[in-house]
């Protein structure tokens, strides 16, 4: 499939890389404006109390201080992903709920000045019960965080399909286990920022985010303004993974700030408030019963997962289903029931990650595994066997269109010599598999399309307008890459605008793993059709039959006699000549069912197509202290057709050190509602010394709606290599790890308490 393109499919360097090696990108808190301000926020010191009064006098009489904004200053709009879950004011208005949430905001001449005002601003609270764990959040008697939630129930996911308990009952073995996994931090190494211009009427704002048309949505509608009124403007991004997909508190506070100034206004987050303040990661404890047969057929699973959602609803459906749905997307379920509850409690907002439902999925697989020993299986034939194909549905019917998980697991182990080398780990040594599924674009109504538009220039060079975002991962050059192959003209002579709501058309962003898929997608069609009109013009020109002519380095060239060809600028001149200058849009949507909704209907076509992956890890672990090494990490994953081979390269290798790695350390720790480790000094992240040896494995599939077959290229790994580290801890020590991250201490103290129930 690749030897027939000219450059998808190959390795070539991405259009921003030189930008960002010599340091001249720019980034948010790059940005300088004229008479621009500087901000900074007053936070709560209370996990959970009532407002009762806010005087603001003193901090306004401050020399240099021009703008104080608090809840008063705001419409009283409460922002969530979907109506029924809108309960964030974005700055407090009767009541605080979390230990750093937005109280006040400043504006002054320097941030000096207005950290100083923060001091003079005096906040009367009335300190209120607070609770911390969602399984006591639950109980009858917990402190109601939020009226409308009873309970504290944000959301409860119920999916059923088939006759579980029947199922159950005809299994000749059943397992039970519950894991929990500690939340995390996105640990992006650029700080949240934000940049707010207000002037004539027209509010332009800068900040890290993976959607700018849903970032100014929420935003017109916090503001009350109307839409065409607000835009987010391109910036670099210094990382996402999850944390950027959604409206933030800084960027209603900046926005008030510059439009009760008339004047720029920058916040710039500490390291502190980023980790406390912006949107972190669920801790999830997930109760997992699955019933098989003797020959590990899975006829039977039920699942209940709690979700710490902090103290607003952000993205609730969509978080507590996530996990749940990349493995029924992995995995043959005929008989599931699921049942997902995110609970609200008094720490920090919570959203979505890119290695999701750790606990979830950890645990389903190192259950697989004990499975697999206790029915004398090998891991990976259990895999294989239950392991879902093309042409297959998922249990809430999706229909897998390409790939399947069989290639992945396949190419993986051959890679890893798991045949090899598993039967020989000795004590202490092991090494485990993981897998899984993620879908490409899900239902975001209206917005899960996305429309490009492409001029040619009259020197025959290119401009495409689109609404890719690049949040890190070379969306911006892969759009490149997808028009060059189209259009003939070599990538570094097209440019691309995108990420700005006032000039490009509505896009997903970098969300829903619908860049490649979606995205380019509208690329590739919109540029289909301005190669339409130039070989129109073309044949008349050259009198040759359009479908024997093709655009190939700036030219239009005779398929069947390359001796006659014509530079694609003569034609373009032509076209402006007859007043029909050649410009094209494209647009595309998935196939996906629009009527399926989160909570209220679990059941339809939940994405255009599905990736698939498969990790393995090995493990050496030192009994004596718990200490866990990853010498090795294989990760083959279903990317259908690359449109850069060294771009998802990359990514694999970048999923690989964030999950895989990260499954020995990264946690946030708490205590009474405070974080204790907001910091890079104290949040474990992976370093250069921690890194295995990594080799990636593309696995083509061709994806038949994809753009030149291709579909989302490394998320699967960012899910599936947690769950490979843990499963190969699990062969090394031979016990059941249920606590996550996997620490020295917590692998001692499973360890020791092996040892006891032993003895």
């Amino acid at each position: 499939m690749e030897a027939q393109y000219n450059i998808i499919g190959k390795s070539i360097i991405r259009t921003d890389s030189l930008s960002k090696v010599t340091g001249r990108a720019e980034y948010t808190a790059d940005l300088k404006l004229p008479r621009m301000l500087h901000a900074k926020v007053l936070r709560s010191p209370y996990p959970h109390a009532r407002i009762l009064n806010i005087d603001v006098s003193k901090a306004l009489k401050l020399p240099g201080v021009k703008a104080v904004v608090t809840g008063a200053d705001t419409y009283g709009v409460r922002w969530g992903v979907f109506k029924y879950t809108q309960d964030h004011t974005m700055l407090a208005i009767d009541k605080v709920r979390y230990v750093g949430e937005d109280v006040a905001g400043v504006a002054a001449i320097d941030q000096e000045t207005a950290m100083e005002a923060l001091d003079l601003i005096k906040v009367d609270y009335e300190p209120l019960p607070a609770v911390f764990d969602p399984e006591e959040a639950m109980k009858e008697g917990a402190p109601l965080i939020h009226e409308q939630y009873p309970n504290n129930i944000n959301i409860h996911v119920h999916i059923e399909t088939g006759d579980v308990d029947e199922a159950f009952a005809r299994s000749d073995l059943i397992r039970e286990d519950t894991f929990q996994a500690a939340g995390e931090a996105y640990a992006t190494l650029e700080p949240y920022a934000v940049v707010a211009s207000y002037a004539n009427g027209y509010l332009d704002l800068w900040m890290p985010n993976a959607g700018p048309h849903v970032r100014a949505k929420a935003l017109a509608n916090l503001l009350k303004m109307p839409l065409n009124r607000v835009r987010v403007r391109h910036i670099n991004i210094g990382g996402h993974f999850g944390s950027r997909s959604e409206v933030s508190p800084g960027d209603l506070v900046t926005a008030l700030l510059s439009i009760k100034t008339g004047r720029p206004v920058k916040l710039v987050l500490t390291r502190e408030e980023n980790a406390t303040a912006t949107r972190q990661i669920h801790d999830i404890k997930a109760t997992i019963k699955t019933g098989v047969k003797k020959d590990g057929t899975i006829l039977a699973k039920e699942f209940r997962v709690i979700y710490d959602g902090g103290a607003y609803s952000s993205t609730g459906p969509i978080a507590t289903s996530i996990p749940y749905y990349v493995y029924e997307e992995a995995y043959r379920f005929q008989n599931v029931r699921y049942d997902g509850y995110r609970v609200i409690t008094n720490k920090g907002i919570r959203g979505m990650y890119g290695c999701h439902g750790r606990a979830f999925l950890c645990g389903n697989e190192m259950q697989l595994d004990i499975i697999a020993h206790e029915l004398g299986m090998d891991p990976m034939e259990i895999r294989l066997k239950n392991g879902i194909k093309v042409g297959e549905e998922t249990a809430t019917k999706s229909l897998i269109i390409s790939g399947g998980l069989e290639e992945p697991i396949k190419q993986a182990a051959e890679r890893a010599k798991w045949q090899e080398k598993r039967p020989k780990m000795g004590d202490g040594r092991g090494i485990g598999m993981g897998c899984v599924a993620v879908m490409c674009g899900f239902p975001m109504g209206f917005r899960s399309g996305s429309a490009c538009y492409v001029r040619i220039n009259d020197d025959g060079q290119a401009t495409i307008v689109t609404g890719i975002v690049d949040t890190g991962m070379g969306n911006e050059s892969m759009a490149v890459q997808v028009a060059s192959e189209v259009l003939g003209i070599p990538v570094e002579e097209i440019n691309v605008v995108n990420a700005n709501t006032e000039v490009t058309n509505l896009d997903p962003g970098a969300y829903s793993q619908a860049a490649a898929f979606v995205g380019c997608n509208a690329v590739k069609r919109a540029c289909e059709e301005a190669k339409r009109q130039i070989l129109a013009i073309a044949s008349e020109k050259m009198n040759i039959p359009a479908e024997d002519l093709d655009l190939q380095d700036r030219m239009v060239i005779s398929k069947s006699d390359p001796s006659k060809s014509m530079p694609m600028r003569w034609i373009v001149r032509e076209a402006f000549f007859r007043g029909t200058p050649i410009a094209a849009t494209g647009a595309y949507i998935p196939k996906i069912d629009f009527q399926r909704e989160w909570v209220k209907r679990p059941f339809g076509q939940m994405a255009g197509t599905f990736s698939f992956g498969c990790s393995v890890a090995e493990v050496n672990v030192d009994k004596e202290t718990g200490r866990i090494h990853i010498p090795r990490i294989v990760a083959a994953h279903d990317c259908g057709n690359p449109i850069n081979t060294m771009a998802v390269e990359g990514q694999i290798e970048g999923s690989v050190v964030q999950a895989g790695v990260g499954a020995i350390m990264e946690e946030n720790r708490w205590s009474e509602g405070w974080l204790l480790n907001p910091d890079f000094l104290e949040y474990k992240v992976p370093l250069a010394c921690d890194m295995p040896e990594i080799e990636p494995v593309i696995v083509r599939s061709f994806d038949p709606e994809g753009p030149f077959g291709a579909k989302e290229g490394g998320l699967t790994v960012r899910m599936n290599a947690y769950s490979a580290v843990a499963c190969a801890a699990h062969q090394a020590l031979g016990i059941t790890l249920k606590e996550f991250p996997l620490t020295p201490d917590r692998v001692f103290k499973a360890i020791e308490a092996a040892k006891k129930e032993g003895g």
